[in-house]
């Protein structure tokens, strides 16, 4: 049934065009598809929940036909019946790599105005149909520079709002040798559009000389969390090679957001994988949704395998466990589910996926990276998951 309902979605939101869903749909509600002839592929997902408990969803474009290396544009969607169906409420050109979240009632949204391009953050406040334009340093130009990121965690800790992003001027111009982790904050009662209220911490680069024989290659797509002690952390994906072990960074950030420390390399199945951490007060623990690899595929290269999505939580960010599988598909090759970002609400996780899947007409996705969809699903009274359910 929620297959046929999400065939059925996907023909109401294209308004009975080209869009006919005759081969097997992905998990989820679909909100939003980009055909393979399109030379454009989804990307980025987000969601936040607004004050009125309406969803609104975003994903930018890549791909060789889009505008990534430009002026990138970030599609923007809305929905008022919990997720069920989705429409589309604004076109933003120069925004990429960009986080929706919700600030003093106001939705925002952070990240870069092109592929390594300048940090930019705009406001909305009409739920994310108009929106401000950073067009000046007082305005939401806040760093200028080549800088990376992903839709990763804005957090209010400390009094300050935290966001992780990371410098992409290096030494080496390989990804990811180049990303540096790098942390941008601002008082949390402040105006977020003025570049003068924010710090950039400095630069703190991978040393991966003293790391023995583990394949380390580079860090990116830091997560801003707050530790159990209070503190300011940088959790950052790592990139390993063949058939290695999964890890993530932690990173520590001082009380002023000006000082970066490294704290060390933590074992994480899905940590070569952009993944989100959030602390979830009622249950006291932290939570993510991560590509587990399974044993079949140990072999490959871990960040290539994303075609199993599964629920994790940690007591103390050192140990992580895995709770619960939430979508799988046989083939990693031309399918992925990734990328995903997330927010509780209420008692339930809901999230949004970077889909690589089968074509409506039955043609495969050109490959597990390059997504065709974005879809949304739900992770009900996802805190009963306290021990492993992986069936």
């Amino acid at each position: 049934m929620r297959r046929l309902f999400s065939i059925l979605v996907a023909v109401a939101m294209f308004g009975g065009t080209a869009f006919s869903q005759t081969a097997p749909a992905p998990a989820g509600v679909i909100v939003d598809f980009c055909s393979l002839d399109n030379g454009k592929y989804i990307g980025s997902p987000s969601i936040a929940v607004l004050p009125d408990g309406s969803y609104v969803a975003s994903h930018d474009e890549f791909g060789p036909k889009s505008a990534e290396y430009k002026s990138a544009v970030t599609l923007v969607f809305r929905s008022t019946d919990k997720g069920a169906t989705w429409h589309k409420i604004s076109r933003i050109e120069g925004a990429f790599w960009s986080t929706l979240f919700v600030h003093r009632n106001a939705l925002y949204m952070m990240g870069t105005n092109k592929a390594h391009g300048n940090v930019v953050i705009r406001r909305s406040n009409d739920g994310g149909v108009n929106w401000t334009e950073p067009c000046d340093a007082e305005h939401g130009l806040l760093v200028e520079g080549e800088y990376h990121t992903a839709p990763t965690p804005v957090l209010v800790a400390a009094g300050r709002i935290w966001r992780a992003v990371e410098y992409a001027t290096g030494k080496s111009i390989r990804w990811p040798e180049r990303y540096g982790a790098v942390m941008l904050s601002a008082p949390e009662n402040s105006d977020l559009l003025n570049a003068a209220n924010w710090t950039r911490s400095e630069t703190l680069r991978p040393d991966f000389s003293n790391c023995g024989d583990t394949d380390f290659k580079g860090w990116l797509e830091g997560n801003a969390v707050v530790g159990k002690d209070g503190s300011v952390l940088d959790i950052l994906r790592v990139h390993v090679g063949r058939a290695a072990d999964e890890y993530c960074a932690v990173l520590k950030c001082d009380k002023k957001g000006r000082r970066m420390s490294f704290d060390g390399f933590r074992p994480m199945e899905g940590g070569s994988k952009k993944f989100t951490i959030r602390y979830d007060a009622k249950s006291g623990k932290y939570w993510s949704i991560v590509n587990y690899v399974q044993p079949d595929f140990r072999g490959m290269f871990p960040d290539r395998v994303r075609n199993r999505l599964v629920l994790a939580s940690s007591d103390d960010l050192q140990t992580w466990t895995m709770r619960r599988l939430l979508v799988a598909h046989p083939d990693c090759l031309t399918h992925g589910f990734q990328y995903v970002d997330w927010v509780v609400d209420g008692d339930d996780i809901v999230y949004l996926v970077r889909t690589a899947f089968d074509e409506p007409d039955g043609r495969q996705a050109k490959d597990y990276h390059n997504a065709n969809y974005l879809t949304f699903d739900r992770v009900t009274d996802f805190r009963q998951y306290s021990r492993t359910e992986m069936q």
